[in-house]
């Protein structure tokens, strides 16, 4: 089985070839265009300029990520239809749908919540079933894995997700964009126990809430003076090193909790903030503690990339789950 995966949820333009031989995957390309020069001077991602980029990008991409290989060799071609920036996600839509009609290749809609779920298995085969947090900046839930297509939310976020949380405070410290690894390098540097930020832990449920953290470190930089000057280096270090312990605490607790209530043995993380450095370290310790397999993708796959919407659509299309042109993009779509 060859196929075509294609992702522009958000602000990377990205598309994977990937085959499927006795069950197992093999990444031969997974090709991603960033953004992140473009939105760095805003702050942040622009939605109309991401899909601008994208419309730019997205055939160049796909040919880089095809090389030799003839479209009408592929078996299907998968695409992320949702959730995420409805003008970025129309691009991938419109393009992927364009180009299996002009192929006659059958087409695959994957969720991206589903991608993330899955891309431990481009490098390991985690079994099933296994509990899987998804932390990233627009996503932070913990799913019960069942099977392939069998997912169970246990909770998500009631407001800020991990890395949206991580983006801001970044952007308070006066770090650019994107925020969220300049903030791990710089947590490393800090006292993680210099200031104690508070932990919503929320009792007897496995959702989460970053909002009240996000607001304790602004409300302690404004103590600090005149908000109109630049942070120290120093405080920055160390508010950044304590926000990171808040948030890698929490994330770590829940999943406990989980493991401890389902009694499943086995734990994923995917999503970009999966890449942190904090956090996997925290993760490890904890696994290691309770006897658990704890499966991190590398950090090319933890970030948002075709390949594993590749891999889910492969499962997809040999369960003959495929669709039409009247497949649309959806900027709500849950797991």
């Amino acid at each position: 089985m060859l196929i075509l995966g294609i992702d522009t949820s958000c602000d990377d333009t990205s598309a994977s070839l990937l085959s499927i031989e006795n069950g197992r995957p093999s990444v031969i390309t997974n090709v991603i265009s960033s953004q992140s020069e473009i939105h760095t001077k805003y702050g942040g991602i622009v939605p109309e300029l991401a899909s601008r980029r994208h419309i730019e990008m997205i055939v160049p991409v796909v040919a880089e990520a095809l090389g030799s290989t003839r479209p009408e060799d592929l078996s299907a071609a998968a695409v992320c239809y949702g959730p995420g920036l409805i003008g970025s996600l129309l691009v991938g839509v419109s393009f992927a749908k364009s180009f299996c009609w002009a192929k006659k290749i059958p087409l695959v809609a994957v969720n991206h919540l589903e991608g993330h779920a899955l891309a431990p298995f481009l490098e390991a085969s985690p079994g099933f079933p296994y509990l899987c947090l998804v932390v990233s900046g627009g996503h932070t839930s913990i799913y019960k894995i069942n099977d392939f297509a069998d997912y169970e939310e246990l909770g998500r976020t009631r407001d800020d997700a991990a890395g949206e949380a991580y983006d801001k405070v970044a952007k308070l410290l006066g770090l650019e964009y994107p925020g969220g690894p300049k903030m791990d390098r710089l947590a490393n540097e800090g006292n993680p126990k210099s200031i104690r930020f508070p932990r919503a832990y929320l009792p007897e449920t496995f959702d989460f809430s970053f909002s009240g953290l996000k607001t304790a470190v602004v409300n302690h930089l404004v103590g600090l003076g005149d908000s109109a000057k630049p942070v120290g280096q120093e405080i920055a270090r160390d508010v950044a090193a304590s926000f990171q312990a808040a948030v890698t605490d929490v994330l770590v607790r829940k999943c406990e909790w989980a493991i401890r209530q389902t009694g499943i043995r086995r734990l994923a993380i995917g999503g970009g903030v999966a890449a942190n450095a904090g956090l996997k370290e925290k993760m490890t310790a904890m696994a290691k503690k309770h006897e658990i397999e704890l499966f991190v993708p590398s950090p090319r796959y933890c970030t948002d990339n075709a390949a594993m919407i590749a891999f889910a659509g492969a499962k997809r299309f040999k369960n003959k789950q495929t669709a039409g042109p009247d497949l649309n993009a959806q900027a709500y779509l849950p797991l």
